[in-house]
């Protein structure tokens, strides 16, 4: 189904080639002047040179062509040379018929090119419990992985976990350290391991700080850590049992933490499924002339002629023989290209690791890991600050855990729930439905408090703001969903019946407001998938919601006394429904019955 825009831009060429004009001239767009118009076409200031004519006069031209047109009410020139459109309600209500028609899709049609894009936007730590630096990557990475699901692309989600590294060994040593007698501490054991971790959640994260901090003031104690991460990463068999046990205590304790926040991954894939790959790929740098020692070091050049500042090389090797992150990325490009053909691998990582992941992509580029037609995109954000401007910390300076921040918003709206619902009387719900509706609320003013900036920006998180029921927020659109839901109840109530007429011509300035914002929808998701900009979808919603609660403010729905009036009133109220709780999904949440 063509965008609204589009059916607009080609009554406009009509026009315009009409008239004896370039088609390139007719591109309309919305009003930025909504006062005086709906869209606009300021084709005829450009063309003005091209044709030496006046620009009034060519406005004017196009304008007497479109008199009579089944698209716009009105077509006016407007001096310097203006074209002020407004669509025609009717031409506009058949458009929302249409888009009503195609369920589930709305007018937004699938990729006819799908692709396979994988997005790295987890990146937790195994053996640390999540914190609220975790939750960016989370959130703005599931929406993009949900907004091109719903744009029909196959999207593949990786946690990619901390799982390598000094950080095993801090642990290993640690647990050496209190049980000794452990059977994976035996280098002649040739057994089988336990199939029970030695150790709980609640004990791995109070081994690793504990021993991160040892190793801070006993240097023979982090002697010791780096060689059990040499040891382990070596292969030697007790560790990678130690290992083993790590990741599935820890995953299982992510895995709870990330449904909290309706966030899921298609491959719960670490940095040690990366190390069998390191081996060859290291020599292929080497035999191919890319890798070099500097240093002691293995390095591949990628600075380049156009650079206007210095690109340091990309380490791949240190100088004791030892991998970094750069290794680890750069196999993890290998596997993610063998086992999966990617067309695009997308990073949902603080911007601040920009500089890395130019040299990264550059050396993947430079070696061919992967093909000239893959495409490696950055998606970096900005930092989750409080209210004091600097990031995000508990009231005691401290980074704050995940579980902490979602519990805290948890009993916020809860306590606003339960505070509206003794000011409603008549408002029946009970205390196991009040908390759960608290939290998919809490839930709302978490993702949307977040996906309604821009990725790239740092912001204020406040929790006082977030949780409002007033203003741009998710609890606001949440409730304008459940006001619509509760007005279509009360009518299926009444008269026992669904979609029995079609949208009509708007019958008032807020109500075609309200159909002009659900005819974007397309263009909006669209858009959103192409910028990788989650952030227009909440913009959009806002707008909906706003355009919505005008009309329901100023419209007798249940009352109106002609029948086919207001049949077509609840029409419309399904589709703003409909077309809302898509965008709400792609976002990553829901909205409960009743608030």
């Amino acid at each position: 189904m063509k965008k609204i825009l589009e059916l607009i831009t080609e009554e406009v060429t009509r026009a315009f080639t009409a008239c004896g004009y370039d088609a390139k001239y007719a591109k309309a767009t919305r009003s930025n002047r909504p006062d005086l118009c709906e869209y606009q076409c300021n084709g005829a200031m450009a063309a003005a040179k091209e044709y030496r004519k006046a620009p009034f006069v060519i406005a004017e031209e196009v304008a007497a062509k479109l008199a009579g047109s089944p698209v716009f009410s009105m077509a006016e020139s407007v001096k310097p040379g203006f074209l002020n459109l407004k669509i025609d309600e009717a031409c506009l209500a058949g458009y929302l018929a249409d888009m009503q028609a195609d369920a589930g899709r709305y007018g937004c049609e699938k990729t006819h090119n799908p692709r396979t894009i994988m997005i790295d936007y987890g990146g937790a730590n195994v053996a640390k419990p999540l914190h609220v630096g975790h939750l960016r990557s989370a959130i703005i990475g599931e929406s993009v992985r949900r907004i091109g699901c719903f744009m029909g692309h196959r999207m593949i989600g990786d946690v990619h976990l901390g799982d390598w590294g000094l950080q095993m060994g801090l642990i290993i040593t640690e647990l050496k350290c209190r049980e000794p007698e452990l059977v994976y501490f035996d280098e002649n054991y040739e057994g089988e391991y336990p199939e029970d971790a030695p150790f709980t959640i609640s004990a791995l994260e109070e081994i690793y700080p504990t021993a991160s901090r040892k190793s801070k003031e006993d240097e023979a104690y982090r002697e010791a850590a780096m060689q059990a991460t040499f040891e382990l990463q070596q292969g030697r068999r007790g560790y990678r049992a130690l290992l083993a046990h790590i990741l599935d205590v820890s995953v299982a304790d992510l895995k709870r933490n990330y449904e909290n926040l309706n966030v899921s991954f298609d491959l719960w894939k670490g940095e040690s499924d990366a190390q069998p790959y390191i081996p060859a790929m290291v020599q292929k740098m080497k035999d191919d002339g890319f890798a070099y020692l500097s240093d002691g070091a293995l390095v591949v050049d990628v600075k380049e002629e156009t650079d206007t500042k210095e690109i340091p090389p990309c380490m791949i090797l240190k100088s004791d023989g030892a991998s970094l992150y750069n290794t680890t990325d750069l196999a993890t490009i290998v596997w993610r290209m063998e086992d999966y053909h990617p067309d695009e691998i997308i990073y949902v990582v603080d911007k601040r690791q920009e500089l890395y992941f130019t040299q990264v992509f550059r050396c993947a580029r430079k070696t061919g890991l992967v093909p000239a037609e893959t495409e490696l995109k950055f998606l970096g954000f900005g930092t989750m600050n409080g209210k004091d401007g600097r990031p995000f910390k508990t009231r005691e300076g401290g980074v704050m855990r995940l579980e902490q921040l979602v519990s805290q918003i948890n009993r916020e709206m809860h306590k606003k729930i339960t505070e509206n619902r003794k000011m409603k009387e008549n408002l029946d719900i009970s205390a196991e439905e009040a908390l759960k509706t608290a939290e998919m609320v809490a839930l709302s003013a978490i993702k949307y408090g977040d996906l309604s900036n821009q990725a790239g920006k740092d912001y204020i998180f406040d929790i006082d703001r977030f949780t409002s029921f007033e203003g741009n927020t998710g609890p606001y659109i949440l409730y304008t969903i459940v006001r619509i839901r509760s007005i279509l109840t009360k009518y299926y109530a009444q008269a026992g019946e669904e979609g029995q007429a079609v949208i009509q011509a708007a019958h008032s300035a807020s109500e075609k407001d309200l159909m002009i914002q659900i005819a974007e929808f397309n263009s909006v998701m669209e858009t959103a998938f192409e910028e990788t900009a989650p952030h227009k979808v909440c913009s959009y919603i806002y707008d909906l919601a706003n355009a919505f609660n005008s009309f329901y403010h100023e419209t007798k729905i249940l009352t109106e006394e002609n029948e086919e009036t207001r049949k077509s009133y609840i029409r419309l109220l399904e589709l703003s429904k409909a077309v809302l709780e898509v965008c709400i999904d792609v976002l990553g949440f829901a909205a409960p019955e009743r608030m």
